[in-house]
C-alpha cells in the first residue's frame, strides 16, 4: 500500500521541497503561482496556474487541534470559489492568451474541479484526483468531459461512494467522463513525494500521472 504510515499528505499541508520553475503573480485580489510549460508532457505548449483559493487564509497545520478541523474546513468551501475562478480565467485569457482552459485538482481541489465541471461554462475539461465526493455527491450533470481518479484503499473516500458516483453519472451525465480506481493505492498517491513512493506502487502512480496528461491532451 502506498505510504502506509502517512496515507494522506494533503490533509496536513505538506510542503513539497522541489525546485520552483515559475513565478508568483497577482491577479486582482488573488495571488497565484504561474508556470509556462513547453511540450515535454503535452502535445502542445501550455500555461499552468495555481491560484490561492484560500485568499490568504492560513493553511491547516500539523500542530493544530484536529477537533477544530471541520470548523476550519467550513471556512474553505470548495463550492465557493467562483469569484476567484472568474478572476483567474480572465487573467489567463487576457494576460496569457489562453484559448482552451482545463482544471486539475487534488483532494479538496478535486472536489473543486467537480464543482466547476458542474457549473462553469468557460472551461473545456477537468481532472479530479481523489476529490472528496461528499461535498457534491448529490450533483452529477457535468457540463464538460471529466476524469475522476480514485484510490482503492482511500480512508477518506470509501469505494461505495465511488460506486454511487458512477451510477449517478451514468444516469445523468451527457458528456464524456471516466471513473478509474487504482489498485492498492491510498489518498494522495498521484502527488506522492519521490521519497515516499514504495516500489510496488510506482507503476500505479506513473499510470495515474500519465492518464491525467492523456485526458488533458484529448480535450485541450
Amino acid at each position: 500500500m502506498a505510504n502506509e504510515s502517512r496515507p494522506c499528505p494533503c490533509d496536513i499541508g505538506d510542503r513539497f521541497d522541489y525546485e520552483s520553475c515559475g513565478q508568483e503573480v497577482q491577479a486582482e485580489h488573488i495571488k497565484a503561482y504561474y508556470y509556462f510549460m513547453g511540450i515535454k508532457c503535452f502535445h502542445f505548449s501550455c500555461r499552468a496556474i495555481c491560484p490561492d483559493f484560500f485568499v490568504g487564509q492560513e493553511a491547516w497545520k500539523l500542530s493544530n487541534d484536529w477537533a477544530t478541523f471541520n470548523d476550519w474546513l467550513k471556512t474553505r468551501n470548495a463550492g465557493k470559489i467562483d469569484k476567484e475562478v472568474d478572476v483567474i480565467l480572465k487573467y489567463l485569457r487576457e494576460q496569457c492568451g489562453a484559448k482552451k482552459i482545463g482544471v486539475i485538482g487534488f483532494c479538496w481541489g478535486g472536489a473543486a474541479v467537480q464543482h466547476l465541471m458542474l457549473k462553469n461554462p468557460h472551461l473545456k475539461t477537468g481532472v479530479s484526483l481523489y476529490g472528496v465526493i461528499r461535498f457534491f455527491e448529490d450533483r452529477s450533470s457535468l457540463l464538460h468531459p471529466t476524469f475522476f481518479i480514485f484510490a482503492e484503499k482511500d480512508e477518506h473516500i470509501p469505494l461505495e461512494q465511488v460506486t454511487l458516483l458512477e451510477q449517478k453519472l451514468k444516469q445523468n451525465c451527457k458528456v464524456d467522463y471516466e471513473v478509474k480506481i487504482y489498485p492498492g493505492q491510498t489518498h494522495g498517491f498521484v502527488h506522492r513525494k519521490r521519497e515516499d513512493i514504495n516500489p510496488q506502487d510506482k507503476p500505479y502512480i506513473e499510470e495515474g500521472r500519465k492518464d491525467m496528461i492523456n485526458w488533458l491532451n484529448k480535450y485541450l
